[in-house]
């Protein structure tokens, strides 16, 4: 193989590192997202704020639909530069405050972290390293367990994290029905790891723009999705709710415009579905990536 095929690449060779590193969180981390959960059931928060940065941050758009989903708990974001560049400080007393990072050494998350704590904030981090200053200054650290990741796009930690947010919700909620479907986490993405996508390389090698789309929990994977095609292909990829699709942008689509769905087995799983369908009717390609309609898109296998 040349090296650059992508089969050599570092960002793959991580990537497919995934499914052992989330065998190890669900089994490491599975005593003290027990005792969390239970501690934050007694706590009873009126909110949760997340703050992140990049991939991190998409993880924290996961974490924000499966909370208030889940748990009925309004999350929000929260700019880290509120903190860092303007010196305000955000009222969060009583709040979980969840910050997300695989280095824990981005200045303004720490600024922000140490703000939240001094408020009355409950401070949790998920990070990769647990011996940065992100994970000293939060009362809690909830490993990543990713191990060294050198590529500059994240992958192995990203999946890492969204495991690491599901384990939480799982025990906080005391959902018996998502803990089982933990444990068969790791099996899923080794199987996920050998399916192949070249058929979407092939039909986006041409494209210099495209949307990537996404509902519910789905919108943290469009917007992961659009982040990894920016960085790494060059293409200027934006990632919308299926929703807001409708309102304005979708006159972009067209033959030359692609749209990337990903969707899941959920109630947003129909909408998603009628978006397939009116995109189809105007002549825009789509690639669709989980539950199909059946026509009207190339369908990638999950």
């Amino acid at each position: 193989m040349a090296a650059s095929d992508p089969a050599t690449s570092l960002m793959l060779r991580e990537a497919r590192e995934a499914p052992a590193a989330v065998a190890r969180l669900l089994a490491e981390n599975a005593a003290t997202c027990r005792n969390l959960g239970a501690r934050l059931r007694d706590l009873a928060p009126p909110f949760a704020v997340s703050c992140a940065r990049g991939s991190s941050d998409n993880a924290a758009t996961f974490a924000k639909y499966l909370f208030e989903i889940r748990l009925g708990l309004v999350t929000a974001s929260v700019g880290p530069s509120v903190r860092s560049v303007y010196a305000a400080a955000p009222s969060m007393r009583g709040a979980l405050f969840l910050a997300i990072s695989q280095s824990g050494r981005s200045p303004d998350l720490l600024h922000l972290a140490e703000a939240a704590r001094a408020g009355g904030a409950l401070t949790l981090v998920l990070v990769n390293d647990t011996g940065s200053p992100l994970a000293e200054i939060c009362e809690i650290a909830l490993p990543l367990h990713a191990g060294p990741e050198r590529s500059v796009a994240a992958t192995k930690s990203w999946i890492c994290s969204l495991a690491a947010i599901l384990q939480l919700a799982a025990y906080w909620a005391e959902d018996k029905k998502l803990l089982a479907a933990l444990d068969g986490l790791p099996e899923a993405l080794e199987k996920a790891a050998g399916q192949d996508w070249s058929a979407a390389a092939a039909q986006l090698a041409g494209a210099t723009n495209l949307f990537v789309v996404g509902r519910g929990i789905g919108l943290a994977l469009a917007q992961e999705g659009a982040l990894k095609l920016k960085e790494t292909c060059g293409i200027h990829a934006e990632a919308l709710s299926a929703a807001e699709l409708m309102h304005g942008p979708l006159t972009l689509a067209g033959p030359d415009f692609p749209v990337l769905v990903f969707s899941q087995h959920d109630e947003a799983y129909q909408s998603v579905a009628d978006l397939i369908a009116s995109l189809h009717a105007r002549d825009v390609p789509v690639i669709a990536a989980g539950p199909t309609p059946g026509g009207g898109c190339l369908a990638l296998p999950c």
